[in-house]
């Protein structure tokens, strides 16, 4: 009997509570709701137009933003690129003009160098040719003093001979005539 009663007293709930179903007699949910097959029908319909809304709210309005957003950026990397792009040509067209102003500047600076260079050898053979010719001018005046004093020299030599030579003759007694003495000194002079 009892269980008669609690059958009774579960249609009883079922009829107070037609809305539940899936709960006891007392109202208290027998497993999880989700998985109670007589629901079904009405979480799928429920299903359907939460998806129909998202798919909605994404198709209006979401979408289109983010659509905008990554056309938006897209457009701005496009545009870097094209600004990098020409920084590129600018930044090789410097390279160029800098490597020929250095080379300009070189070739200049060799330009300078070759001219020093020839500015200088001139003044140096300029001052060689006139320390050249002081040095000759220099050698022919001492060449001149050299050939007076070696005159000079002979002379004496030679008065030097003839007075040795009349003091020796004269040391042995004898007598000797200058003109003697004279012809003697320059034979013996000459070699």
């Amino acid at each position: 009997m009892a269980t008669t009663t609690e059958e009774a007293a579960a249609h009883a709930a079922d009829a107070v509570n037609p809305l539940l179903p899936g709960t006891d007699a007392h109202g208290s949910a027998v497993g999880m709701p989700q998985l109670v097959f007589e629901t079904f029908p009405n979480q799928i319909f429920w299903l359907l137009v939460a998806l129909v809304v998202i798919y909605l709210v994404l198709s209006r309005i979401a979408l289109p933003r983010i659509g905008g957003v990554l056309a938006e950026r897209a457009g701005t990397i496009t545009n870097d690129l094209a600004t990098a792009e020409e920084m590129k040509l600018k930044a090789r067209e410097a390279e160029a003009a800098y490597t020929k102003a250095l080379a300009d500047a070189r070739a200049e600076a060799a330009k300078i160098v070759a001219a020093a260079k020839a500015e200088i050898q001139a003044d140096l053979d300029a001052a060689t040719a006139h320390a050249d010719a002081e040095i000759a001018a220099k050698a022919a005046e001492s060449e001149a003093r050299i050939g007076e004093i070696r005159a000079g020299a002979l002379e004496a030599v030679n008065a030097v001979a003839r007075e040795a030579a009349a003091e020796i003759v004269a040391h042995f007694g004898a007598r000797a005539d200058a003109g003697a003495i004279d012809a003697a000194v320059a034979a013996r002079i000459k070699g």
